[in-house]
This record gives structure tokens, sequence and C-alpha cells, in this order.
């Protein structure tokens, strides 16, 4: 076998793709922990959007990992995007009312301006993969 094919069938063996956008989601989970922890008011929120869809990309990619880039981003800025237009609701305000942990990952209140940093996140995805 060559070094060439060797390299091909390493780049599309799931298991090792699942383990990259698993590290990449602890990764973009710890910045944006750090980010909440140091930065404040609008870099802090919408640096949480973008990371927000990026995260999804990642696991998009760990659940199916032959996904292709750029529908594993278009699909983390649906799920993004219908998440803040849910947020339009009165159920998912109760849901972030009774749990933090509802809060975080679904937020309480529409904001416009975030569907466009889940876009920036969602093009980040496919920037920062490189696929050989």
């Amino acid at each position: 076998m060559t070094s060439s094919s060797t390299g091909a069938a390493a780049r599309d063996d799931p298991t090792r793709t699942r383990l990259a956008a698993a590290g990449a989601a602890a990764v973009i989970v710890g910045a944006g922990l750090t980010l909440r922890a140091v930065a404040t008011g609008e870099v802090a929120k919408y640096g949480g959007d973008a990371l927000y869809t990026l995260l999804l990309f990642a696991l998009v990619l760990v659940v199916a990992p032959g996904t292709a880039q750029i529908r594993a981003a278009a699909l983390a800025l649906a799920v993004s995007w219908g998440v803040e237009f849910l947020q339009l609701t009165d159920g998912q305000a109760h849901l972030a009312r009774q749990s933090t942990a509802a809060r975080l990952v679904l937020g309480s209140t529409f904001n416009a301006p975030d569907l466009f940093w889940y876009a920036v996140g969602a093009v980040t995805g496919p920037l920062v993969v490189r696929r050989r």
C-alpha cells in the first residue's frame, strides 16, 4: 500500500473523525467557558453564540462522522436558528425559568443579532476543519 492510499484510509476512518470532533467539542466548550469568564457584554454574548453553533457542528461530526462539512454546518445552523426562534414561544421561556441547564442550552429571550452570529459559527466550522 502506498503512503497516499494509507493517508486516504486514515482520513476516511469514522473513529478517527469522531475522536477529532469530540476533542474539538471539548475545546469549544472550554473556549466558551473561558470567554464567559474573561469577557463581558457583546463580546461574551455573541462569541458564545458563534461557539454554540460551532459546537453543534462538531457534535454532528461525532454522531455522523461521514457527514459532509457543509451539511454538518447547515444542520448546526438550522438547529441554532430553530432554538432561537423557539425563544419566541412561552414553552422555551418556561423551561429556561425552570432549569439552569435548559437556559444555557436553549436560551430564554429572542435576539435577532444572534442569528448572524450563529451563521458565523456555522461558516467557521468548515473553514477550520481540514480534510485533505
